[in-house]
């Protein structure tokens, strides 16, 4: 009977809550989750019709099946620009010089789960969805800058981590006392370099069209791309900023207690 008691006891109590500096992991694992889900479905969505309806843009099915999703990921940019953009400025925390060292804490930890979501984004695409790109161009015909590549990788791919990018330099300067007080260089460096290689592919489409049709991997058009890719080494910058910060900030609350 005293063994009945002891399971159910044990059996009723609560779950542990996060420790205070993890508060918001639940919402950016929900954020890795929907953005996983999204990228395979578009690679699904790949091949399910880029080769049936992707391969020549004079065709009424390319319109239907490619340019509709085009006119979408407009929207869709845009809205997510707009809303997460201005939610992090207009939600500013306008009192930081009174922040409490372990909610300066936890925001650093939100501060890493931003960056890490924005490196998440840039590796699909530039990994999975650009490597298969240049694969593309090796064996079709680039008769318009929007192909059925293109339309996800340059204009929503690209797009939405430079979104993220912007999310999470938006953070740090709004809402961590260090990043306030100026512009922080690996911050920036990190954010700016693959904003660039959307600006890199202005240049290469135009590049393509006058100047050589086939896709040469080592070509100089291309290098644009590589040192956009170098500059995100910066947030080896920004994890020596923060650790720097998270040691003092860790050395208040010990004094305090």
């Amino acid at each position: 009977m005293a063994t009945t008691t002891e399971h159910v006891s044990l059996s009723s109590e609560k779950p542990k809550s996060l420790p205070w500096y993890l508060t918001d992991l639940p919402k950016y694992l929900k954020g890795f989750g929907f953005l996983t889900v999204m990228y395979i479905s578009l690679r699904l969505y790949q091949g399910a019709f880029a080769i049936a309806h992707g391969l020549d843009s004079s065709e009424p099915a390319f319109e239907q099946y490619w340019m509709r999703l085009f006119y979408i990921e407009l929207g869709v940019i845009a809205a997510v620009a707009s809303g997460f953009w201005g939610y992090l400025w207009t939600t500013r925390d306008r009192n930081l010089d009174q922040l409490a060292p372990k909610e300066e804490i936890r925001r650093y930890f939100t501060l890493t789960m931003w960056i890490s979501i924005y490196t998440f984004a840039v590796y699909w695409a530039g990994s999975y969805f650009a490597e298969q790109d240049n694969s593309w161009h090796q064996v079709a015909i680039r008769d318009t800058p929007f192909t059925a590549n293109h339309i996800i990788e340059f204009y929503f791919n690209f797009p939405l981590y430079v979104i993220l990018g912007g999310c999470a330099w938006l953070y740090a300067r709004t809402r961590l006392p260090l990043y306030a007080k100026g512009i922080s260089l690996p911050l920036t460096l990190a954010v700016f370099g693959p904003f660039m290689i959307l600006v890199s592919v202005g240049f290469n489409e135009w590049g393509h069209t006058f100047w050589f049709r086939e896709e040469f991997f080592a070509a100089p058009i291309h290098w644009g791309f590589v040192i956009g890719v170098w500059f995100a080494l910066g947030v080896g910058g920004i994890l020596l900023q923060g650790v720097t910060r998270l040691i003092e900030l860790m050395d208040k609350i010990e004094d305090a207690e």
